[in-house]
């Protein structure tokens, strides 16, 4: 454990020159620190056995400059002594020992005296968090925030600056409470446009004004939750000691997404279509067909090889929450494995991925009508759509989940597989009409043989 002495080392002949007290931080044989500590005094009203000033008391007013009593102010510089003692001791325990250097001691002093110098703004330590992100381990995972969630910080401090420039304000932690949320949330609903960044169009009029961006109220939800993670940090590294952003009104707003699944029906119309004569997109109705019937995300597919299965089941770690799932191998991911002898095709993009669904769900007939409503601006409309038009990678893990659950499988078992935490979320996840939970009702009713008499 480390050791923290003061003491003075210089004798003068003129009784009156004011030396340095130094301070000497030693532990084993690795550290052993000498620095000044910037606090003067007459070398014979210090003592270095006791660490204090001495009872010499004629030296104090000119030294505390706070009051005209002397006990009080010999008082007050040993508190001064002790105060950096403790300060120097809470550095230590928040340093790794490869870090306490001489430079190290000399900052630690200097930030005790000057703490403003060191204070660390919301804006600042949202950069450094940042740029951490790539490097630092989740936790849960062991691994690195992934590019999606990195890419999210960025744009959610993005608007963050945009904000305080529109606003011409200066936002830190003391700024983060129910009227900052209030003004960032009615400001995403429609953000002005960035003028300086617009590319005018050939189609675009010269003296037209570029339109603002309605961000959808899960957007806005998203860079909420978002901000609470940059708070939430901070709190817990000590740089953030507000906590109005904690009241039960700054909330992530949410509304249901109406997002669409895939029947049985149409994933096997899907299986059918004949893409012999279009290698790209015959791998990638592969692919979004083995999400379909393993329920694993796109960034766990790859983990699919023949290492992983064992039992006829596929065995992977979940790359998003580290979780360890058990897969039974469904015929058509039998089949669709035999084709590739065991290593499934590398993925394109997700845009390119995401583009070549909707054609090939176009071309297997899914093309029923349908709708989607959302909320920009303050307004919810409803968009008429042909259902291929919504097809994403994600619809095939949201087909897997909402297509057990109709045909009775108890959620507990799927969400053993898709990895989902709480029913809650499990429940707001699936894609289940009332007339699906009426004939899921009626299945269990003849399940159990039931009849009028």
């Amino acid at each position: 454990m480390a050791t923290i002495k003061f003491f003075t080392r210089t004798i003068t002949k003129d009784k009156n020159t004011l030396v340095p007290i130094y301070v000497r931080i030693k532990s084993g044989r690795k550290i052993d620190l000498v620095c000044k500590t910037d606090i003067l005094i007459k070398p014979e009203n210090w003592s270095n056995e006791t660490q204090k000033a001495n009872q010499r008391a004629d030296v104090f007013k000119y030294l505390s400059g706070e009051t005209k009593d002397e006990q009080k102010g010999r008082h007050n510089f040993n508190e001064k002594i002790a105060e950096l003692k403790s300060f120097l001791e809470s550095e230590l325990m928040n340093t790794h020992q490869d870090g306490i250097t001489s430079e190290w001691l000399k900052t630690a002093i200097d930030k005790h005296w000057h703490p403003d110098k060191y204070k660390t703004s919301l804006f600042s330590f949202i950069r450094s968090f940042i740029d951490k992100a790539e490097t630092k381990p989740n936790p849960k995972t062991g691994r690195p925030v992934s590019y999606k969630m990195r890419r999210e910080y960025e744009v959610t401090f993005n608007y963050l600056k945009d904000y305080a420039t529109e606003k011409k304000i200066v936002i830190d932690f003391k700024d983060i409470d129910l009227n900052f949320y209030d003004g960032f949330v009615q400001y995403l609903q429609n953000v002005p446009p960035d003028k300086t960044a617009i590319k005018k169009d050939k189609k675009q009029n010269e003296d037209e004004e570029p339109k603002s961006k309605k961000l959808a109220v899960n957007t806005i939800g998203k860079k909420i939750q978002t901000l609470k993670i940059f708070l939430n940090a901070a709190k817990e590294e000590g740089k953030n000691t507000f906590e109005a952003y904690r009241s039960k009104k700054f909330v992530a707003t949410t509304e249901e997404s109406e997002t669409i699944y895939l029947n049985e029906s149409e994933l096997t119309k899907i299986y059918e279509l004949d893409l012999s004569e279009d290698r790209v997109n015959d791998e990638i109705r592969d692919l979004f067909l083995i999400g379909a019937w393993t329920g694993c995300r796109f960034s766990d597919i790859s983990q699919i090889t023949p290492e992983s299965i064992s039992g006829g089941k596929i065995h992977l770690k979940q790359y998003k929450t580290g979780k360890r799932v058990v897969i039974p191998i469904h015929p058509i991911v039998t089949a669709i494995l035999n084709k590739y002898k065991g290593t499934l095709p590398d993925a394109t993009t997700n845009q390119q991925f995401n583009r070549a669904l909707k054609v090939i769900a176009k071309d297997a007939g899914i093309t029923e009508n349908t709708h989607k409503a959302i909320t920009k601006g303050g307004i919810k409309v409803s968009t008429a759509y042909k259902k291929h038009e919504l097809v994403t990678t994600h619809t095939a893990r949201r087909s897997f989940a909402t297509n057990h659950y109709n045909q009775g499988v108890q959620s507990i078992t799927i969400m053993n597989i898709t990895g989902h935490a709480t029913e809650k979320s499990f429940l707001k996840y699936i894609k289940v009409t009332p007339e699906e939970h009426a004939n899921k009702l009626q299945l269990h009713w003849d399940n159990r043989h039931l009849k009028v008499v």
